[in-house]
């Protein structure tokens, strides 16, 4: 029988990580720590990454925010923060829209997953996807001055993905997409939040999503790529609770 697999760390308001196609529930090494000394936190792996199991199914990313959604329910937890990476995004941006009364705010990292890209920006998703599509993992997820500064990170970030039992070229489905509308609709607090350097979802593109949506802010990480979260962990960490401290979400 398959099961998605969570920890929990620390008391408080619930707060819920959600990993990447390159991650699991041990890649928020440098953010459980910081986090659980205001809230729960939450960490698990999607279906078919870490130590979860396959489910009726398989490793179908259209069952994601179901996933999640069960596993609050299991938990207990009415209510939370979702901080999202990468595919995350998709899970959780997802669950946002079909649930806004679960999410008392959403960060979205490094993504866009999960969103009907309006038709105006279209061509520059498109263009941004075939030029990156053939790249190693490391060249995707790593800026080259991370991977060339931190060379015991990089092989760290290679050795936590070599848990995981799919990667994009396995995994299956897809989510139904979401539409910038949807979210505005929502009016949950939204933080979009990118490094200077990602080649997967580019800044002036995640800015130009971001001003479509009036209850959403943006944030820019100098020097960092498509994996702020690892490669800049001081800043995500303080630009998230910085952004949570203006919303009345963390107790002083």
């Amino acid at each position: 029988m398959g099961s998605i697999y969570y920890e929990v760390h620390g008391d408080g308001p619930a707060f819920v990580l959600a990993h990447g196609m390159g991650g699991n529930h041990a890649s928020w090494f440098n953010q459980v720590p910081f986090f659980s000394r205001w809230f729960k936190v939450v960490t698990f792996d999607h279906r078919g990454f870490g130590n979860s199991r396959e489910l009726e199914g398989g490793a179908d990313r259209s069952h994601f925010p179901d996933d999640l959604t069960d596993l609050l329910d299991q938990l207990g937890i009415a209510k939370a923060v979702f901080v999202a990476q990468s595919m995350g995004g998709g899970t959780c941006a997802t669950l946002a829209v079909r649930h806004p009364e679960k999410v008392s705010a959403l960060v979205l990292a490094d993504t866009l997953v999960g969103l009907t890209i309006p038709e105006a920006l279209r061509s520059r998703m498109d263009s941004v996807r075939s030029a990156t599509s053939g790249l190693p993992q490391l060249d995707r997820v790593l800026s080259s001055s991370f991977r060339e500064r931190e060379p015991f990170l990089a092989h760290l970030y290679t050795q936590l993905n070599s848990f995981n039992g799919h990667a994009r070229e396995s995994l299956k489905g897809s989510l139904p997409g979401i539409s910038v509308d949807q979210l505005s609709a929502s009016r949950i607090p939204i933080l979009f939040l990118v490094g200077s350097k990602d080649i997967l979802f580019p800044p002036d593109l995640v800015k130009k999503i971001h001003q479509l949506i009036p209850n959403s802010e943006y944030h820019e990480i100098a020097d960092s790529g498509h994996s702020v979260y690892f490669e800049k962990p001081r800043e995500f960490n303080e630009a998230v609770l910085t952004f949570l401290k203006a919303h009345r979400l963390v107790a002083d």
